[in-house]
């Protein structure tokens, strides 16, 4: 008894702390635009990502003081995990003209602002 009730309180504790936690979220991306992940000060994160829309999506990692890495491209039913460093931004970019979707399972660091930015126009 006293054994289920130390187990009870442990699991309970990481429970709380977060240890067991993850962010689950369906995402639309409109045309010519991204999705940015963890754009702010942050720890590790890793996610599961899966296009479940019929546009391809660009994916890569940039870190929050500059530059860009890792890039990946996901097709439609598409999926991909990704291990995220501390300060870097997830990018999810949809650079065709129709509306993209992409599930996110995200675990580690869940302290991750989010936004919506338009893609740099080409000329």
């Amino acid at each position: 008894m006293k054994k289920n009730v130390i187990l009870l309180a442990l699991v309970t504790l990481l429970a709380s702390c977060g240890a067991f936690s993850s962010l689950n979220s369906g995402t639309s991306i409109n045309a010519n635009e991204k999705f940015v992940l963890g754009s702010n000060p942050h720890g590790n994160f890793h996610t599961h990502l899966r296009n479940d829309g019929a546009t391809t999506l660009s994916v890569y990692q940039a870190p929050n003081n500059g530059g860009t890495h890792s890039p990946i491209t996901l097709k439609p039913t598409e999926s991909a995990f990704i291990k995220t460093d501390k300060n870097t931004a997830l990018v999810i970019e949809n650079t065709e003209t129709k509306m993209g979707y992409v599930t996110l399972k995200v675990k580690g660091d869940l302290n991750l602002g989010m936004v919506f930015q338009k893609n740099a126009q080409t000329k």
